[in-house]
């Protein structure tokens, strides 16, 4: 007698991974209300412009100066340390805030931007997009990614500056609008 073997479905990120990641302070890359800080939010929305109420961002960015943080100890947060990294689960309307600075560019004439992560359900693996500040026009037109993309999918990586200073991105994993999403192989 033959067995056939059928292999099993693959996992995705979630919704179990909710009780170890996060952390106290997860989503403050320094203390609100510090000088210099600012809210970055937005809607993570599935394909059908659903807001998603499960999925978690990891962001990576540079001080207001463009300087990387190197310092050890990132899920420490005393408060007072800019750490450069932040996780944040989104709420249960699909949005998620974190409080950081607007990020300096790295070199001169580039554009600064946010890393940024996606876990979500329905993905086997993390996406990976960047944020982009809205007012430096010259650099966003000189930036190598920009520039390679058609002017409609440019838009989905340019966050909206906000009336109080912050700024507003949000998240299409696909459909109309579709987030553009990088591919580091």
């Amino acid at each position: 007698m033959s067995t056939k073997l059928v292999p099993t479905p693959a996992q995705t990120v979630g919704p179990f991974y909710g009780y170890a990641l996060p952390y106290d302070k997860d989503n403050e890359l320094l203390a609100p209300g510090s000088a210099g800080s600012i809210r970055l939010q937005g809607t993570v929305y599935d394909g059908s412009g659903q807001a998603i109420p499960d999925a978690i961002l990891e962001i990576w960015q540079p001080d207001s100066a463009g300087r990387i943080v190197q310092k050890t100890g990132s899920l420490v947060r005393d408060g007072y340390t800019f750490t450069g990294w932040g996780r944040g689960a989104v709420g249960n309307s699909g949005v998620y805030t974190f409080t950081t600075v607007n990020p300096g560019p790295t070199k001169p004439g580039a554009a600064a931007f946010i890393s940024v992560a996606i876990f979500a359900r329905g993905l086997t693996n993390r996406l990976f997009t960047r944020i982009y500040l809205p007012e430096d026009t010259g650099a966003l037109a000189n930036d190598p990614l920009l520039t390679s993309l058609e002017p409609e999918r440019r838009k989905t990586l340019i966050a909206r500056r906000d009336p109080d200073g912050g700024l507003t991105f949000d998240i299409r994993l696909q459909g109309e609008g579709e987030t553009v999403f990088l591919d580091f192989q």
